[in-house]
């Protein structure tokens, strides 16, 4: 899971990012809001952790933004601020849950945890069934195993069916990546799992829907 930190608070940012690290979170921290449009721009995330007084944009003006573009990732507001009217507004501007500091890290992963199992069921294709919260694949009830890079290409192309994944996106996701590594790992797929990807040459593979 890929989780999008907004903090300006160099020590918090960095205590944050070690406890969800060792949950195996994938943090990426930005701090300032301008930032979070461009990186939202360009990459999906699976959550969003917003520091709400952070320099030039804030955190629920940037959300604002984010939810008038029809970006609907699941965000948290983290904020010493503590009034009614400040809660109530960051809810009016489309945060599904609100941290005040100091807070406790382990109350913290617990609210991620629910939040993402309930924002991200699973998505089925003919008898593989992908558990998004716990990263799981089962084909025909029984566990898959597959590599770590093999297991971030098939979630990108279940989480984008029907839709061509443009090949720089699966090239994120490998240590050594070419044309010729990326094809040997959607051919296994293929094999593996009986999965229906077509190629749009010189631009990406897409799962095509059953």
């Amino acid at each position: 899971m890929k989780i999008l930190l907004l903090e300006d608070d160099t020590i918090l940012a960095q205590t944050m990012i070690q406890i969800l690290e060792e949950e195996n979170y994938i943090v990426t921290l930005v701090e300032t809001g301008e930032e979070v449009l461009e990186y939202t721009y360009e990459n999906r995330y699976d959550l969003y952790l917003f520091d709400v007084n952070v320099p030039l944009l804030n955190g629920m003006d940037t959300l604002k933004l984010l939810r008038e573009s029809a970006d609907q990732t699941p965000t948290f507001f983290i904020t010493s601020l503590l009034d009614t009217s400040s809660i109530l507004e960051g809810f009016d501007c489309g945060c599904d849950d609100y941290i005040k500091k100091p807070f406790d890290l382990d109350e913290l992963l617990a609210r991620i945890k629910a939040i993402l199992k309930r924002k991200n069921p699973t998505i089925e294709y003919d008898d593989i069934v992908f558990d998004l919260f716990e990263n799981r694949i089962t084909k025909s009830e029984k566990e898959v195993s597959l590599g770590v890079v093999e297991k971030e290409i098939f979630s990108l192309l279940i989480k984008n069916m029907n839709t061509t994944v443009d090949k720089s996106s699966f090239f994120d996701c490998m240590n050594k990546p070419s044309d010729t590594a990326l094809r040997a790992v959607i051919s296994k797929l293929k094999r593996s799992l009986n999965l229906n990807i077509s190629n749009t040459k010189g631009v990406g593979y897409k799962l095509e829907k059953l």
